[in-house]
């Protein structure tokens, strides 16, 4: 979808040279689902003719200094008519004096900047450089300054609010903050107050065909699925001591990747639960979507999500959804979809177990459509395109006009 251009009667649509720096891009998916919506929202982009658009990120690929993505000293051109340059990383999770090096030239080529990531190498140069050259930044916390502010045991918290503090400091004064959920615009801005706020929830591919639970009817046990990065916060632990309170009939599918020291923890925490749990470790592409068509209801406990792609991902699928309230999806219940709970006062367990008995093909159907009406590429897309048309400088004479 082309969106209306702010140029003079009689002239066509300008091109706005858009700058995206994030500190990871795809293919690097071992960072989980914020990996796959920012390429996303640069493939949305890159389809309407107004904007021409550039990436400037790493080749870190995962945590580790060993995790590199393959051809990174190139700018790499992507099908959907973006070039992306990945630096090399040196450090850390995402330090690389290569794309310090680029930054510069880059954003002075640039009318906007969409900046990606939060308590990471290429965050306050890119404010700070955006606030010398005196350019608009979309910046897209991905979550972070929510986990942070919500999350009891964060980590490094007197160092992530001194980060926030001098982000502040460093930010131009035409900067929105882009959050995907209500909840994720109310606690960033209790930890970075005066800023404008742009609320745009993450797209999700919807399938040509979803899970068929009457196929299933047969079948003796439930799967449940468990799809996300392997991290307490995600709350597989209770999910995992859930399963000893239900029947034999239940099993969990874990799909995800994690700090080796933790997954080899949740492995020893299901030992006694034999075959009943399952770890499959990353799964992508056509792998992710057979473990979907697979699963009978998908369950992420988490204790914080901005958005939660994997959820959307399963509605898509037309699998049903259990998930808590510290997420953005209050509106399952009444969706019909499945089930958002308080994990302090509800038991998960129960919860399990009364849904297993629900018309699951129904729910499912209920979830695909909701993805379908309000989760498509094209309707997030348009309103991503109204948020930097509030960004972008408008001549004088146009202000008149408008």
């Amino acid at each position: 979808m082309c969106l209306a251009a702010n140029t003079p009667s009689g002239t066509g649509p300008q091109t706005v040279r858009v700058l995206h720096v994030s500190p990871s891009f795809y293919p690097a998916v071992a960072w989980g689902g914020p990996i796959h919506s920012t390429k996303a929202i640069c493939d949305g982009l890159a389809k309407d003719p107004r904007w021409e658009l550039s990436v400037l990120t790493t080749d870190a690929a995962g945590p580790s200094r060993r995790d590199r993505l393959a051809d990174s000293a190139k700018t790499v051109p992507f099908p959907r008519g973006y070039n992306v340059h990945y630096a090399r990383r040196i450090g850390g999770h995402s330090i690389s004096v290569g794309l310090l090096w680029r930054l510069p030239l880059a954003m002075a080529r640039a009318d906007l900047v969409h900046l990606t990531g939060t308590y990471n190498f290429p965050t306050l140069p890119t404010l700070a450089l955006a606030r010398l050259l005196n350019k608009p930044v979309i910046w897209s916390p991905r979550g972070a300054l929510q986990a942070t502010s919500e999350w009891a045991e964060v980590p490094r918290a007197r160092l992530k609010r001194g980060f926030e503090r001098a982000a502040q400091v460093l930010r131009p004064r035409n900067c929105v903050l882009l959050v995907t959920s209500q909840r994720e615009a109310d606690t960033s801005t209790r930890r970075l107050g005066g800023i404008r706020v742009a609320v745009v929830p993450n797209s999700v591919e919807v399938p040509a065909r979803g899970k068929s639970h009457a196929a299933d009817r047969t079948r003796s046990q439930t799967r449940l699925m468990f799809l996300s990065r392997l991290h307490v916060k995600k709350g597989i632990e209770p999910l995992i001591a859930a399963l000893r309170h239900l029947p034999d009939s239940f099993c969990l599918d874990v799909y995800g990747d994690g700090d080796p020291a933790y997954v080899q923890k949740l492995r020893q925490q299901a030992v006694d639960l034999g075959e009943r749990v399952r770890f499959h470790g990353h799964v992508d592409g056509a792998a992710k979507t057979r473990a979907f068509l697979a699963a009978d209801i998908f369950v992420l406990p988490s204790h914080s999500e901005n958005f939660g792609i994997a959820i959307a991902e399963a509605l898509a699928h037309a699998v049903p959804v259990i998930t808590t309230d510290a997420t953005p999806w209050q509106d399952l219940d009444r969706q019909g979809c499945g089930r958002c709970i308080t994990l302090k006062t509800e038991d998960l367990a129960q919860t399990i177990a009364l849904m297993s008995t629900a018309d699951l093909a129904a729910m499912g159907r209920r979830g695909r459509e909701w993805m379908l009406r309000d989760f498509c590429a094209e309707s997030t897309d348009a309103a991503l395109g109204r948020v930097y048309d509030t960004c972008i400088p408008r001549p004088r004479s146009e202000r008149r006009d408008a």
